[in-house]
């Protein structure tokens, strides 16, 4: 915030002749600063003053208010990151530099990762298998320190790991759970091919059973089915996941191959011993990419590699000696529901280290917005970017976002931790599209959010040293990897349709879609012209307006894609009208998300024990509101839910709450308890900001 003595300068140097305007500026000064002197409430016209005040109370106690703020933000394994972030502060070597090649990134990346197992004791494999969420807790702290190691992390225990345990059976946990625990097994997830990526029941790869060996054998029968992105192949990797076509000789029909569908099976790459690639198999490095340098990607080809019988991860479905195929699901859409069903833990870890970044982001921006002063009132001190109303606009919505997207993933991974123990169905399938669609929203909502955290700096905000560069490359691809947004956002659509046909058979809806069973009754009845004209502030800040406008959004959404693709299927069929409907499916899934992240948010809010803190967050999420539905003003306008009075009001009060969470930017920022070492960037520090960046480039 603006330094003290420029406010007592302000107020000193206001004269008699001083016109409205300038004391309009000057108030709002000192109400930035919490002046409540005598003097100046004892000046007349104190409007301006008088309206703050009845809107929203000033904070007082910023440290207090920041420190209240953690504590509810806090999770149970707060401490489990705070001994990661001590770790990496007392092990310079370990702490990743502005500028390095790719070569010595690699390297540095699996130091890292080897330091945190070896020498602080981690075992991130045990975490994920018997608590996932201090696993996800880790997984951000390793990505904080770098973005690559968090990934890196990832590929070796949410994927290598999480395949073998999910997938495989008592056989292969016994066999390989401590070496991958201890990094002794480094290995990697084969999926991606070079010619399918999303379309896994595509993939071309297969493994052919052998009866007389007992054997599978894994072949990349053209240059399309190679595996293509596949972390930590290019380098580091001694084993694969590979997922493959699972072929059973003469047991199609007339004697054809029988193709099982998509299996998993484990593949030795290198040697245990020399790290030599083993014969078969041809591993190319994938190269120099945007971001995330410290992954080494490859691309692998198999030419007739044979593996034993046991090497197929065989939970949802068994080869016998015989050759025979034993599954307990009956069919391959099944069984491969079932496959990627055990995998959806990844997308909850991106979600939620995704929710990281933008912390991080907008920590450096706001804390950068409060310390550069420019223009100001004629031969006044010069008053704080963040002053402006164009600067709030950019990132006062933007830190509320961070807010609602935190208590929303921190719900996310709880469900995904009670799914892992009771394997409850309904459970299992909300947590499935839910992670969809938060992976989704809230990646691309980060990856827009870090350039305009750039713009907001200026020309310090394109120095490599200040983060936005490294965050914004690293993570772009979080918006593809694990499933493509726009393909998971389809996902979440696909998945409403079915609970709206669900709803007009009399069946039950799962958790998450609860506010759809009056959908077709409450929210989409005519909007009341009274309502749709209130405008009072009070009415406006209603959680229970908030709540029922987005959910009012998202049933209208559904009802008339329903609708469309019904119309359209008749003449283009069900992909046609699909396609044909698309952009509205994908909004319809935003909107629902949406409504999701608020009424967690809402939630929170209620179930904040300290009166103070509530104060604060029921602002910052009416912000986040307000802020939604006048982005998105034209669909409520388009169906007269809300009327031209009502949605002007609704544009005025989100700039009022954007300057009213102005006013605790600061503490805001703060209550997310993130290191100097995390943050990194020297225009993001809580100190000394110019005296750290002056030092980084020499003076």
């Amino acid at each position: 915030m603006p330094p003290p003595t420029a406010a007592s300068r302000s107020g000193e140097s206001a004269a008699g002749d001083e016109s409205p305007a300038m004391r309009r500026l000057r108030r709002l000064s000192l109400h930035l600063l919490q002046s409540s002197s005598p003097a100046d409430q004892a000046e007349p016209s104190s409007l301006a003053l008088a309206a703050c005040a009845g809107r929203a109370r000033r904070v007082e106690g910023g440290a207090d208010v920041a420190a209240a703020l953690a504590a509810y933000l806090r999770g149970r394994h707060r401490a489990a990151q705070m001994r990661l972030f001590d770790f990496f502060r007392a092990r310079p070597d370990l702490q990743t530099p502005v500028e390095m090649t790719t070569a010595e990134h690699r390297e540095l990346c699996f130091r890292q990762l080897r330091a945190l197992v070896r020498d602080a004791g981690v075992r991130p494999l045990t975490l994920m298998a018997n608590d996932p969420a201090e696993y996800f807790a880790v997984m951000e702290a390793a990505g904080g320190a770098d973005i690559s190691l968090g990934v890196k992390l990832g590929v070796q225990y949410s994927l290598w790991g999480g395949s073998v345990i999910n997938l495989g059976t008592k056989k292969h946990r016994d066999k390989y759970f401590d070496g991958i625990d201890n990094l002794d097994l480094p290995g990697c997830f084969a999926m991606t091919e070079l010619h399918h990526g999303s379309n896994v029941q595509a993939l071309q790869t297969t493994a052919t059973f052998d009866p007389v060996t007992d054997e599978f054998i894994i072949n990349t029968p053209n240059d399309g089915a190679i595996k293509w992105w596949i972390g930590n192949a290019a380098v580091h990797g001694k084993f694969a996941t590979v997922f493959a076509r699972l072929i059973l000789p003469l047991q199609g029909k007339g004697g054809e191959p029988a193709d099982m569908g998509i299996h998993a099976f484990i593949v030795p790459i290198r040697d245990l011993e020399t790290h030599a690639v083993l014969p078969g198999i041809e591993i190319n490095d994938c190269g120099h990419k945007i971001g995330l340098n410290g992954v080494d990607n490859g691309a692998l080809r198999f030419r007739s590699v044979r593996v034993p019988r046991d090497n197929l991860l065989n939970r949802f479905g068994d080869v016998s000696r015989d050759g025979k195929y034993t599954s307990s699901l009956p069919t391959i859409n099944k069984r491969f529901a079932a496959t990627l069903g055990e995998l959806v833990g990844g997308r909850v870890g991106i979600a939620y280290c995704s929710v990281g970044v933008l912390r991080v982001a907008v920590t450096i921006a706001v804390r950068y917005a409060l310390l550069r002063h420019q223009f100001g009132p004629p031969k006044q001190p010069e008053i704080s970017v963040l002053d402006y109303q164009s600067h709030q606009h950019k990132l006062m919505p933007m830190l509320a976002s961070a807010y609602a997207f935190h208590f929303a993933t921190v719900q996310l991974v709880d469900k995904y931790s009670e799914m892992k123990k009771t394997n409850d169905e309904d459970l299992i399938a909300d947590v499935h599209v839910l992670s969809s669609g938060l992976k989704a929203y809230i990646t691309s909502f980060t990856a827009k959010s870090i350039s305009i955290c750039r713009e907001a700096c200026g020309g310090h905000g394109y120095a490599a040293v200040n983060r936005f560069g490294a965050l914004r490359n690293d993570h772009d691809i979080f918006q593809t990897f694990e499933g493509d947004n726009t393909v998971l956002l389809q996902q979440v659509a696909g998945d409403l349709l079915k609970q709206y046909q669900e709803k007009f058979k009399g069946g039950t809806l799962s958790v998450t879609w609860n506010y759809l069973r009056d959908s077709m009754g409450t929210y989409l009845s005519q909007p009341n012209p009274v309502t749709a004209r209130w405008e009072g502030e009070d009415h406006l800040r209603d959680p229970n307006f908030q709540l029922d406008a987005f959910r009012y959004r998202t049933s209208r959404l559904l009802h008339s894609v329903a609708a469309r693709l019904q119309k359209h299927s008749k003449t283009l069929g069900g992909f046609g009208a699909w396609n044909r409907c698309l952009n509205h499916l994908l909004t319809l899934a935003e909107s629902h998300i949406e409504s999701v992240i608020l009424a967690k948010f809402i939630e929170s809010v209620k179930s904040c024990p300290d009166e103070k803190t509530r104060e604060v967050l029921k602002l910052v999420c009416d912000l986040y509101a307000l802020d939604r539905i006048w982005k998105d003003i034209g669909t409520y306008r388009n169906v007269d839910y809300v009327a031209p009075n009502k949605a002007k009001a609704i544009h005025k009060l989100t700039d009022y709450l954007s300057y009213q969470v102005r006013l605790v930017a600061k503490e805001l920022v703060d209550a997310f308890d993130l290191p100097d070492l995390i943050i990194r960037a020297p225009i993001g520090m809580q100190s000394e900001a110019y005296a750290q960046y002056t030092q980084f480039v020499g003076f």
